[in-house]
């Protein structure tokens, strides 16, 4: 089983994260890890923290000579921004008491955060639900899309819509249909995507973003919006359906929805689905040589918990940012009055951003039921069990079948 648990605060001296269960000799280096670090950064709307942060990992530990040992790694992100608010965020007692901030935000932790843990000061709260966070789990997710590459799995997305402005023609149904080449490669999206200041993929569908995006920030609004992220080259049989904590779509799920800011999720056509008959949603199977195919992929390549071997299609949707210019109304806890929410700075639209560290946790995922799947203590290991499954995964259904 792998793990990962991240530490620290938005404005604090760094993010830490701490990665434990992959094998050993894994080929991985700094320079890997800072790409799509800078991945994350990305997007036309972005706030002010992005000119400031330039994000790159320190490995303290667990990678030695450009391969891992087997222990756990652990990684730093240091945050340059920290120099601006040490006396705010110092952790050691201080004369200088900073001002506390007692107005929260509607849509964010501030008012939650202050009702679970009793602060006094929401801005306990603020930093650690930031999605400043996120960096350190694209970092260990980071580690996880590596892990799968040797296997020919990739990860890949792209923005399908930023406030309710869609593609003429959206590549996801394309997807779903299963009207993609045999050789498709997820991180192929991504490569077109990145091209994109908002991730899109095709000039037209940009140009219209832009627009709205201008015209929400002269108004001091945010926006959200829908991004689509695949896997492609996953084997046959990862989750299971024997306990719905297994379920390998159930995980999925709790990953996307766990991102700041996400609210809704869909494994292939979800909840298109709902709405249509079963034979129009149902993938047929087809045999090709000594393989099972669907015709199409609307179950997003996840039946019954398990994987099909068809690409894994997930589609997720982010609410606006809940920091606006032009705010919402609010109480402030100081003397219970009515007034406006507090400005933070912030991002007018993330979802691009979003959709980096979305490919980070299906990697994740995907890399967890791999390995519970195919275990192995060195990468050598792994790779043995895999190819031996798969080499014999046709002939063994045969067998079976026709005792």
């Amino acid at each position: 089983m792998i793990r990962f648990l991240t530490a620290g605060e938005s404005h604090g001296k760094a993010l830490a994260a701490i990665i434990e269960g992959f094998p050993s000799n894994l080929s991985v280096t700094k320079e890997y890890f800072d790409f799509h670090l800078k991945r994350r950064q990305m997007g036309y709307g972005r706030g002010g923290r992005m000119k400031i942060e330039s994000d790159e990992v320190e490995i303290l530990s667990g990678i030695r000579n450009g391969k891992t040992l087997g222990s756990p790694v652990s990684i730093l992100i240091r945050n340059k921004d920290w120099e601006n608010w040490k006396d705010e965020m110092g952790t050691e007692p201080s004369a200088d008491k900073p001002g506390k901030v007692s107005v929260p935000r509607p849509g964010h932790a501030d008012l939650v955060g202050v009702s679970k843990y009793n602060f006094d000061d929401i801005r306990n709260s603020i930093e650690r639900s930031s999605a400043r966070e996120t960096a350190a789990r694209v970092a260990a997710g980071t580690l996880a899309r590596k892990f799968l590459e040797q296997f020919g799995i990739f990860v890949g997305s792209f923005v399908e819509s930023i406030g309710g402005v869609y593609p003429k023609e959206n590549f996801f149904d394309n997807l779903i249909a299963n009207k993609v080449s045999s050789k498709f490669n997820a991180w192929t999206l991504s490569k077109k995507a990145d091209k994109s200041d908002v991730r899109v993929l095709d000039e037209d569908h940009r140009k219209r973003i832009i627009r709205k995006i201008k015209l929400t920030k002269k108004n001091g609004d945010t926006l959200g919006g829908t991004f689509v992220v695949a896997a492609t080259g996953v084997p046959v049989g990862l989750g299971s359906f024997v306990h719905y904590d297994r379920r390998l779509d159930a995980d999925i799920a709790s990953a996307m929805v766990s991102i700041n800011a996400v609210k809704a999720v869909e494994i292939g056509n979800g909840f298109a689905g709902a709405e249509m008959f079963g034979s129009n949603v149902h993938d047929e199977i087809i045999k090709r040589g000594e393989n099972f195919i669907r015709r199409t992929n609307r179950a997003g390549g996840v039946e019954g918990g398990t994987s099909t071997g068809m690409p894994v299609i997930v589609r997720a949707a982010m609410k606006p940012i809940a920091t606006l210019m032009s705010p919402v109304q609010s109480v402030d806890l100081k003397n219970m009055r009515r007034t406006d929410a507090r400005r933070e700075r912030s991002d007018f639209v993330a979802v691009p951003a979003c959709a980096v560290i979305a490919e980070s946790m299906l990697a994740w995922v995907i890399a967890k039921h791999f390995l519970i799947k195919f275990g192995g203590d060195s990468i050598e290991e792994t790779t043995d069990n895999y190819m031996n499954y798969q080499k014999k995964l046709f002939k063994r259904i045969k067998k079976n079948f026709s005792k």
